[in-house]
């Protein structure tokens, strides 16, 4: 806890959101169900159900942030976002690019923190899950709120809170960087699951027997009846980390004086690092000379304006998105309108598809990775299902490029620029850039691949069809009368036929067989610069053991 005259000091919360954004990668079922998840989902008797319509279909309920999100976006965005409100027919192939699904049991979240003797309650707005077709990612959202905050509190949350695990213990037994306690409640205050950070023996266990981390029971809880363990008796669908174990999130502070903000504080949030001093800055300065240029949005950020100015400030960083406002002003806390509608409807899902894409390419080149690890050369089968992933993991690219990577997804000047900001942060472009070279090096390959046992063919149907001319010019000459058998019975011309086949099939099979040594002495006997002893040299080298050259 800060000293009293330190937080009398420091501005006061009066509206706290903040949003957790957590992708996963889906792995293949265990059983071998080759159903998408949420087909799956949908069949258990769990808490989760599907979202069939965000935006109700009646024009009377249909509410103006409803119709405000929608025209944020540009057209092919709209496709990707509300596919599936646009077209009733599910069974259209790619109609409903995302499916959402829900659960309402979850109503509050209760926070023990350190030097706080009474836990800190918010509100849970919404659980969602996201999944999407083609990409195997599904995406956890988490909404909560809270009111009348101290700066510090606001600043524990956004640092605490959205860990999947503890980076480590201190010397008592206690979690690093976590809450003393998370608890899941009911709408009547009842714990529905709590942490278990303190247990260290489980943590260390699960990395020592599978090599993989476990997750926080609060968090494993959340996403049941998916599983982070795939031989679990058997989970809808597995999942594992993409990333290390902190949760993007997105954060919404409206302030009672946003000017007593201090620079350092802003500094806190954009990064959401730990508290501290007002002002002592969370980083080196000269890490940090830059911070408003490379993390700040300030075209409605004025402190010093008086003129109904609704100050506002946008900052970015890989790990979160934060947007400050000031509580005095109406516009900047209307959930319909507002600052505040626009966070929680726009800015949500500029975040939600930046970290989509990030997920998804993180996806695919773990996909690339498995599919070398599990190539073995000296294996014809292995060999063939290279060339099968290979080729599988080329289409889901192509379709992911199509259908879900945009560059531009809005022409209103904040959702444009921050996302520009956002996915620079993320290193997005740079990742496909990558990938989209690793897979073009891996189709080059299978490319390379195919045109060489196509020449290997061409090869030795050349070999076979040469030393075959011999025979045909030998006989041909002779006129193919050499016995007089045209008036032979049928059982006997039928009995010389079959002589004659098998060994001519043998001695076409034996010249396919040698084709590459064979092709290696024509190539000799071509060869002007050779003498006759190194060409009867190639010749009986057709007939040696060893690797066919």
């Amino acid at each position: 806890m800060e000293p009293v005259g330190a937080a009398a000091t420091r501005p006061q919360v009066e509206t706290f959101h903040q949003i957790v954004v957590w992708p996963l990668q889906l792995m293949p079922s265990a059983d071998g169900d080759a159903r998408p998840p949420w087909e799956r989902l949908i069949e258990t008797d769990g808490p989760w159900c599907e979202l069939q319509d965000d935006f109700p279909a009646d024009a009377a309920l249909y509410q103006e942030r409803h119709y405000r999100e929608f025209v944020a976006f540009l057209p092919h965005v709209r496709r990707f976002l509300y596919g599936e409100r646009a077209s009733g027919d599910r069974a259209v192939y790619g109609e409903s690019p995302m499916r959402i699904f829900r659960r309402t049991d979850v109503a509050g979240l209760r926070l023990g923190l350190d030097g706080r003797a009474v836990p800190l309650d918010l509100t849970v707005v919404h659980v969602d899950l996201y999944f999407f077709y083609d990409v195997d990612v599904v995406i956890l959202v988490v909404e909560v709120t809270g009111r009348d905050l101290p700066l510090a509190d606001a600043q524990e949350i956004l640092y605490r809170l959205g860990r999947a695990y503890p980076a480590g213990w201190d010397a008592d037994g206690d979690a690093l960087n976590c809450f003393r306690s998370v608890e899941w409640l009911d709408r009547d205050g009842r714990v529905l699951a709590t942490s278990d950070d303190h247990d260290r023996a489980r943590f260390m266990t699960a990395v020592c027997r599978r090599q993989s981390t476990a997750l926080s029971a609060h968090w494993a809880w959340l996403l049941a009846p998916l599983s982070l363990d795939p031989c679990e008796a058997p989970p809808v669908a597995a999942y594992r980390q993409l990333e290390f174990h902190r949760m993007p999130i997105l954060a919404f502070l409206a302030l009672d004086d946003p000017r007593r903000l201090t620079r350092a504080d802003a500094m806190r949030l954009a990064f959401a690092s730990a508290p501290g001093a007002p002002d002592d800055l969370p980083y080196g300065a000269d890490f940090l000379a830059d911070f408003e240029a490379k993390h700040c949005w300030d075209r409605f950020h004025d402190p010093a304006r008086r003129d109904g100015w609704n100050d506002t400030r946008l900052m970015c960083s890989r790990q979160a998105f934060v947007a400050v406002g000031d509580a005095r002003r109406p516009f900047v806390v209307d959930p319909e309108r507002g600052a505040l509608a626009q966070f929680r409807h726009q800015f949500f899902l500029v975040g939600l598809i930046a970290h989509f894409h990030r997920a998804a390419l993180l996806m695919l080149s773990d996909r690339l990775v498995g599919t070398m690890n599990r190539l073995d050369p000296r294996r014809r089968e292995s060999v063939g299902r290279f060339r099968h992933d290979i080729r599988a993991t080329l289409e889901v690219f192509l379709r992911f490029t199509h259908r879900y990577y945009f560059s531009e997804i809005s022409d209103q000047a904040p959702l444009r620029e921050i996302f520009q900001l956002w996915r620079g942060h993320l290193g997005t472009q740079r990742l496909y850039e990558e990938l989209r070279e690793e897979i073009g090096d891996m189709a080059g390959y299978l490319e390379t691949d195919l045109l060489r046992r196509q020449a290997v063919t061409i090869l030795q149907l050349t070999v076979v069809t040469l030393f075959s001319q011999i025979g045909m010019l030998a006989t041909g000459f002779l006129g193919m009368n050499i016995f007089g058998w045209a008036e032979a019975e049928t059982p006997t011309k039928i009995a010389i036929f079959l002589a004659a086949l098998l060994p001519s099939a043998l001695i076409t099979f034996y010249t396919v067989l040698k084709a590459r040594r064979l092709a290696v002495f024509l190539d000799s006997l071509a060869n002007e610069k050779l003498d006759w002893k190194a060409k009867w040299r190639a010749l009986g080298d057709v007939w040696k053991s060893g690797r066919t050259p």
